[in-house]
C-alpha cells in the first residue's frame, strides 16, 4: 500500500503536471454545478417564465425613445408623446414597456422561426386567408412598405405589430401592408403562391393577392393605435360636412377615444370639436396650412383633465397611424417620354428624397443613371430600367460632365447646403442610405480628405448644370423642406403633369419615406475646420454670384457665411 501512495506523492511533486492536473479537476467540478443548476432552472416551476418577461421588458425599455410620438397638447402647455390605447392597460411595468413600443413580437418570432408560417394558430399570429388587393383600393388600408430582397413573413408582422395594427398581409412576395380591418373579398389560397424574397419555405401573397395573418397579442390590453401626431389647431372649416365627412359626439371626449374612432374607420385625421369628434383626410378645404395660436383651441376634454379637445370654432386635430393610400400607387408611364428631364443634385443634396417626393405626387416611378440595389429593394421598381428607357418621370443623376448634363433635355437642379450636403453624403459613403460614419471615419483621415476633394465638386455641379443645362430649374433642399407643398407643386408643373391638390396633401402627411436618417447620432462637436470653412464659404458664394447671374434667387439666407 505504501508503494502506490509514494509514487503518487512523487507525482504531485513535480510543479507542472501538479498545475495542470489541479485545473482540469477545477473545470470538471465547474461544469458539473453549471449542469445542475441548468437543470434545476429548466425543472423549477415559474423560472423561466420570469427569465422571459425581463428580457420582454428590456427589450420593450430599449427601443421606446426611437418610436414616441411628436407630442400632444395640454390645458398649458404641449406635453410628451404617448402611445394611445386603452388607459387600464397602462398600470404594470411590463405593460408599460409594451405600449412604449419595444419589438415585443420578435422573440416569439425567433422562436418560431423555420415554422411553415401558416401553421401558428399556437403562437401569436394566425393566418386568415388570401385576399384580393389592387392599387387604387386597397384591402389593408395601414402602413406598408416593401423590400425585394429580404422580404419575410416574421418581418412584416413585427412591423405591423409594433405599430399597433390587427392584420398583416404580404403581396407579390416582397410588399407588406398593415391594417385594422380587411376590406376585400378572400379568395382560393392557391391564388397566394408567391415566395418570400427573403425567406423561400414561406409564402407572400401573388400578384394582386395578399396572404393575410391577423395579429394575436398574449394580452389584448397590449393593443394600441400607435403614435398619434399632434398636427395643431385650426379654424373651423366652412363647409364642415363635406371637408371631414363622417363625425359623431362621444361622450366624456378624449384625445383617445377620437383617434381610436378615426382609426378604426381608417381616416388618417382625428379632428376634436368640444364633444364631436370628426374623421377624415387633408383636402383643400382643410388642408393643415394655417395654424392658428394653440389658445383657440384651449377647452379641457370631459374624459382626460390635461387635454384639450377644441371648441365649435378651433379644432385640435391629430394625425392618425393609418396611411392615406390616395398617393400610393405607381406605375410606369403608359407611353414612352418624348424628353429626358434629369433630377440632377450633388451626392448627399436629397436627390432620393426628392425621388420619393415626385413618385407619391405624380403617381409615376422615378429612373436612375445608376443602379442601385438597395433602392431598387425599396422600392424604386425605376432602378432597373436603362435611363433611356423613357418610361420614367425624371432621372436621378449625379453627373457634372458637360456630354451628360446636353443628354438631357431638362432639368429639377437639387441644391443643399454644403455643410449639411457633405455630412450627409459622408455618412452615406461610410454608413449606407440611412446609416452613420463611425467616430473613427470623423477622427481619421478619410473625412478631411473627403472634403479636400468632394468640397469643390459641390460648388462645380451646380456651375456645370446651369451652364450646360437647357431648361433648369432650381429648387433649395432646405426650401423644399420648409415648404414643401408649393415647391412639389412646382416641381410636378415643371415635369408637364396636372397637379392633384388632394395628391399633394397625401403626399405631405407621408413625405419621410424609408429613407431618413433619425437625426438621434448628431455630432457632438463641429467636424469643420476653420480652413475647411473658409474655402466651402468661398464657393458658397461662387454659387451665390452664378444663380444670381441666370436671373434666379440666390442661396438661402442660412447659407451664406456669418
Amino acid at each position: 500500500m505504501a508503494k502506490p501512495l509514494l509514487k503518487i506523492q512523487r507525482y504531485f511533486r513535480r510543479k507542472p503536471v501538479r498545475f495542470f492536473s489541479l485545473i482540469l479537476l477545477y473545470l470538471t467540478a465547474g461544469s458539473l454545478v453549471f449542469l445542475h443548476s441548468g437543470i434545476i432552472g429548466d425543472n423549477f416551476p415559474g423560472t423561466r417564465g420570469s427569465r422571459d418577461s425581463v428580457v420582454a421588458s428590456e427589450l420593450g425599455g430599449r427601443t421606446s425613445s426611437d418610436i414616441r410620438g411628436l407630442g400632444i397638447m395640454s390645458r398649458v402647455t404641449r406635453r410628451p408623446a404617448r402611445r394611445f390605447g386603452p388607459r387600464w392597460a397602462r398600470k404594470s411595468g411590463h405593460e408599460e414597456s409594451m405600449r412604449r413600443g419595444g419589438d415585443y413580437t420578435s422573440s416569439w418570432n425567433r422562436a418560431l422561426k423555420g415554422r411553415n408560417a401558416k401553421d401558428m394558430e399556437d403562437g401569436r399570429a394566425k393566418y386568415i386567408g388570401c385576399y384580393i388587393d389592387n392599387t387604387q383600393k386597397r384591402a389593408l388600408r395601414g402602413v406598408s412598405f416593401f423590400d425585394y430582397k429580404k422580404m419575410t413573413v416574421f418581418r412584416c408582422q413585427d412591423n405591423c405589430a409594433e405599430r399597433g395594427y390587427m392584420y398583416a398581409g404580404l403581396e407579390f412576395g416582397a410588399e407588406c401592408y398593415c391594417g385594422h380591418k380587411i376590406q376585400a373579398s378572400n379568395v382560393s389560397d392557391s391564388e397566394c403562391s408567391m415566395q418570400c424574397k427573403g425567406e423561400k419555405s414561406n409564402v407572400c401573397g401573388g400578384a394582386n393577392r395578399l396572404s393575410i395573418y391577423r395579429l394575436e397579442l398574449s394580452q389584448e390590453s397590449a393593443r394600441r393605435y400607435g403614435s398619434a401626431i399632434f398636427k395643431g389647431c385650426f379654424r373651423r372649416p366652412e363647409n364642415v360636412t363635406v371637408a371631414l365627412p363622417f363625425s359623431a359626439v362621444i361622450q366624456n371626449m378624449s384625445v383617445d377615444k377620437c383617434v381610436d374612432m378615426c382609426t378604426e374607420r381608417e381616416k388618417s385625421l382625428a379632428v376634436l370639436a368640444g364633444d364631436r369628434c370628426y374623421c377624415g383626410f387633408p383636402t383643400p378645404l382643410f388642408s393643415l396650412h394655417d395654424l392658428e395660436d394653440e389658445d383657440m383651441c384651449l377647452h379641457r376634454c370631459p374624459g382626460e383633465e390635461f387635454e384639450s379637445c377644441g371648441n365649435d370654432q378651433f379644432f385640435v386635430v391629430y394625425q392618425t397611424q393609418v396611411q392615406d393610400n390616395r398617393c400610393m400607387d405607381r406605375h410606369f408611364l403608359p407611353s414612352r417620354a418624348k424628353q429626358q428631364i434629369a433630377l440632377a443634385s450633388f451626392p448627399g443634396a436629397g436627390n432620393t428624397w426628392a425621388r420619393h417626393l415626385i413618385e407619391l405626387a405624380t403617381g409615376f416611378y422615378t429612373g436612375s443613371y445608376y443602379f442601385d440595389g438597395s433602392l431598387y429593394n425599396k422600392g424604386f421598381k425605376g432602378e432597373r430600367d436603362h435611363w433611356r428607357s423613357g418610361r420614367t418621370i425624371c432621372i436621378k443623376t449625379h453627373e457634372s460632365g458637360k456630354k451628360e448634363i446636353e443628354a438631357f433635355d431638362s432639368s429639377i437642379l437639387m441644391i443643399r447646403n454644403p455643410y449639411k450636403a457633405l455630412m450627409a453624403e459622408f455618412n452615406r459613403k461610410y454608413g449606407g442610405h440611412i446609416g452613420f460614419a463611425s467616430q473613427a471615419h470623423w477622427k481619421g483621415k478619410e473625412w478631411p480628405e473627403f472634403v479636400k476633394n468632394y468640397a469643390p465638386w459641390w460648388a462645380s455641379h451646380t456651375l456645370d448644370w446651369l451652364t450646360y443645362g437647357k431648361k433648369v430649374h432650381v429648387v433649395h433642399f432646405e426650401d423644399l423642406k420648409r415648404d414643401l407643398f408649393s415647391q412639389l407643386k412646382g416641381m410636378v408643373r415643371f415635369l408637364g403633369l396636372n397637379v392633384s391638390e388632394d395628391r399633394l396633401l397625401c403626399v405631405e402627411g407621408q413625405k419621410d419615406g424609408n429613407f431618413k436618417r433619425s437625426g438621434l447620432r448628431k455630432l457632438e462637436y463641429d467636424p469643420y475646420t476653420t480652413e475647411m470653412r473658409t474655402a466651402i464659404d468661398k464657393l458658397i458664394r461662387t454659387v451665390d454670384a452664378a444663380l444670381k447671374k441666370r436671373n434666379m434667387s440666390g442661396v438661402p439666407a442660412e447659407y451664406m457665411p456669418r
